[in-house]
């Protein structure tokens, strides 16, 4: 049977899906992130069986038969003296995978604006940051030299700066609505609708002409157990998505469902035909230069 994303895209007349969020790290790195799944640690707040493993090479397959042409393969620094090698082997992964994006990810830490310039350089056109996982303030002084320099060059970074799964040290829109105070012109993009305070997340997007969200897991039968969609906010997020703030992502392979599920959820939101063309191709493709 056809997998639905591919349906859709077709029906759409979109030559592929974008997804913006997937992750793929070195082996060793990815198998340490599969083992926080496993414990279900104080982080995920409940079991989180992992769906897709298996190597690179077939989870790109699995990519490719769900119609994805276009990824962001993120990786991320919990910790000092991670972000130069991880940004190092994202690059050399983007240069051997057809559609993957060159991905990069900073840390608060001497050096990092050195590395974050070098991986500018080297053609990175996406970065992560993970405030929750790498607990650190967002706002921190020695990051705003790197802040700034991606608001210089227009390049995105995703920022996982919401309170979802469960809270962080250094999460919520407060924090980061620090960063976007002393940058607003930065083109970032908070990861899963910056759940549990999407709503005032989207109210940052009105301020912020260059920010946005993506939908990885909103909405998703698993999410919603944690913390439901409120569907007084589905108008908000249409007008955003049409002004190409609002993108489509996964989390794949780190998902306890189907791929198509998060396809199924913005479908029962029944945006329209020309949002969901934004969504799932547009406006990604359009951010990084590909359409």
């Amino acid at each position: 049977m056809e997998p639905l994303a591919v349906s859709v895209a077709r029906e759409l007349g979109l030559p592929a899906i974008a997804d913006i969020h997937v992750h793929f790290m070195p082996e060793r790195v990815m198998a340490a992130v599969w083992r926080h799944f496993d414990e279900a640690g104080p982080r995920l707040g409940r079991e989180w069986p992992v769906r897709y493993r298996g190597s690179d090479e077939e989870r790109v397959a699995i990519l490719r038969e769900h119609g994805v042409g276009l990824f962001a393969g993120l990786s991320y620094a919990h910790k000092p003296g991670m972000a130069r090698y991880l940004t190092e082997w994202s690059v050399g992964f983007a240069e051997r995978t057809p559609g993957a994006v060159a991905t990069g990810t900073f840390f608060p830490e001497p050096g990092v604006l050195d590395y974050v310039t070098a991986a500018v350089e080297a053609g990175v056109q996406v970065f992560k940051v993970h405030v929750q996982v790498g607990e650190f303030d967002p706002a921190d002084a020695v990051l705003d030299d790197v802040w700034g320099l991606l608001e210089a060059t227009g390049l995105p970074v995703v920022v996982h700066a919401g309170s979802g799964p469960v809270p962080g040290r250094y999460t919520g829109p407060a924090l980061f609505g620090r960063v976007m105070e002393r940058h607003p012109e930065l083109t970032a993009i908070v990861a899963h609708l910056g759940m549990p305070e999407e709503r005032a997340f989207l109210e940052m997007v009105s301020r912020y002409p260059r920010l946005g969200l993506d939908l990885t897991m909103v909405g998703t039968d698993f999410m919603e157990q944690m913390h439901a969609l409120d569907g007084s906010l589905l108008p908000r997020i249409r007008e955003a998505g049409l002004d190409g703030r609002v993108f489509f992502g996964t989390d794949f392979p780190n998902i306890p469902y189907p791929y198509d599920h998060q396809v199924e959820v913005i479908l029962r939101w029944d945006m329209g035909d020309d949002w969901l063309r934004h969504v799932l191709w547009l406006n990604t493709a359009r951010l990084i230069g590909a359409g």
